[in-house]
């Protein structure tokens, strides 16, 4: 039970953080939206043996303001460009043995980030295609989601 109420305060952050709004009204909309969702797709959620660690919680929400606020300006940086010289691009990110609300979790995180979208998990849960408006080097892409959101995933819930 207090895996789902943890998971509701994430996605209330995640909902306040798009929103672009931190009152206490927008957070609590959040999570009960996030607990609602979560109580719709719970048969599917196998959370036994999660431990939530909440400091390592933390750390994961406070990386995800940081890199959606980098991402914004980055974003907001190639549209006030004259010359819009995009190379826009697709990654097949290899994951590591992560559990399904994990990579649910990862590509959320992904998606919510400006300038990438998480198009597909393949069959094997082996590979998270995702798709970036400007990509010059597919490997930093690769090595920044290895280093930042992945790790903070594994350091939260193992």
């Amino acid at each position: 039970m207090i895996q789902y109420l943890v998971l509701s305060a994430v996605l209330a952050v995640a909902w306040s953080a798009v929103n672009g709004s931190f009152s206490v009204v927008n957070i609590l909309f959040g999570f009960a939206l996030g607990a609602l969702t979560l109580s719709l797709v719970r048969p599917d959620l196998n959370l036994q043996g999660t431990k939530v660690r909440p400091l390592r919680l933390l750390s994961l929400i406070g990386l995800f303001l940081v890199e959606l606020i980098k991402s914004g300006i980055r974003v907001a940086k190639i549209l006030m460009r004259r010359d819009l010289d995009l190379k826009p691009g697709m990654v097949a990110y290899p994951l590591a043995d992560l559990r399904d609300f994990e990579i649910t979790l990862l590509a959320n995180l992904i998606t919510l980030t400006p300038g990438t979208l998480s198009v597909d998990v393949s069959d094997d849960r082996r590979l998270l295609y995702v798709h970036c408006v400007d990509m010059p080097d597919a490997q930093a892409v690769i090595d920044d989601i290895r280093g930042g959101f992945e790790k903070k995933i594994l350091e939260t819930f193992r």
